[in-house]
């Protein structure tokens, strides 16, 4: 059973008092078994951790590179997969990659099936919604389209099929443009980016609308011969997003981002994925 994240210190003096109780070998994404006799602490809105807890459950989709996704050895990876992998460690906690579905983010965080929401994941419209950690990184929303499409702006996209995955930053912001979007042919939504990149390259839909730092990564990654409309949709943040309340998990996660930044960590894992320093934490 999955146990809530109270400060590491309290997870630690709960294994302190359970003398009586052999110890549990801990892999990673598990977390070691509560002794018979131990008392939860009753939770409380904002709580972080559960006694005897001591495991940060990061959702995210799965199909989403760079930021989250099933490596070429079947292991989960990603930008900021490996940010939050970082993060766990050094909290002294375990950490565990769950995947989810992008439309049923906010039940699994609802019902505690996951800690955090942590993958390229949009603040700007949503900024109620959630407890949200400090921005670390500018995203755009744009449009990809064949580089021989004849397509050269938003307005060309008329009388064209566009496709934006369900539930993302890029259907809002073609709701919020009813001009736009209702120049388009049709609108249809997907289920993850990889479906959509695959339609486009057979010619099924005219344009994707998506993030442009996921948009770039996966022109470069196919070698594909398609360009990024240079008119963005929107301009946004990304952050990471937390149980409304949860004030305590977002702290500890929002400094030891801050230590990272310092420290020269997290530059060095964006330029692993990036080439550069795309981050914006602390500066």
């Amino acid at each position: 059973m999955k146990k809530r994240i109270l400060p590491v210190l309290a997870a630690m003096a709960v294994m302190t008092a359970c003398t009586n109780t052999a110890e549990v070998p801990e892999t990673e994404g598990t977390t070691a078994a509560p002794a018979a006799e131990e008392t939860e602490a009753p939770e409380t809105e904002g709580e972080a951790q559960e006694a005897g807890g001591g495991t940060l459950i990061v959702g995210f989709d799965q199909e989403f590179p760079p930021m989250g996704f099933i490596g070429d050895d079947g292991e989960y990876t990603g930008f900021d997969l490996e940010l939050a992998q970082e993060v766990a460690k050094r909290l002294g906690l375990s950490y565990k990659a769950q995947p989810i579905a992008w439309d049923s983010k906010d039940m699994e965080l609802e019902s505690g099936n996951i800690d955090c929401i942590w993958n390229g994941f949009t603040m700007t419209g949503r900024e109620d919604a959630y407890t949200w950690s400090d921005p670390y990184m500018e995203n755009a929303q744009v449009f990809v389209v064949k580089a021989d499409s004849g397509i050269e702006s938003p307005a060309d996209l008329a009388g064209k099929i566009v496709e934006v995955q369900m539930d993302s930053s890029g259907q809002k912001a073609l709701e919020a443009d009813p001009e736009l979007s209702g120049s388009f042919a049709q609108l249809i939504t997907t289920p993850d980016y990889n479906t959509a990149f695959m339609d486009l390259e057979q010619g099924a839909v005219d344009a994707v609308c998506m993030d442009i730092i996921v948009a770039s990564y996966q022109i470069r990654e196919r070698e594909a011969d398609m360009v990024i409309l240079d008119e963005a949709l929107a301009s946004e943040d990304y952050g990471i997003g937390f149980k409304k309340g949860n004030t305590e998990l977002r702290d500890q996660v929002n400094d030891t981002l801050l230590e990272m930044a310092e420290d020269g960590t997290l530059a060095q894992i964006s330029e692993k994925w990036f080439g550069e320093d795309i981050t914006t934490i602390g500066k």
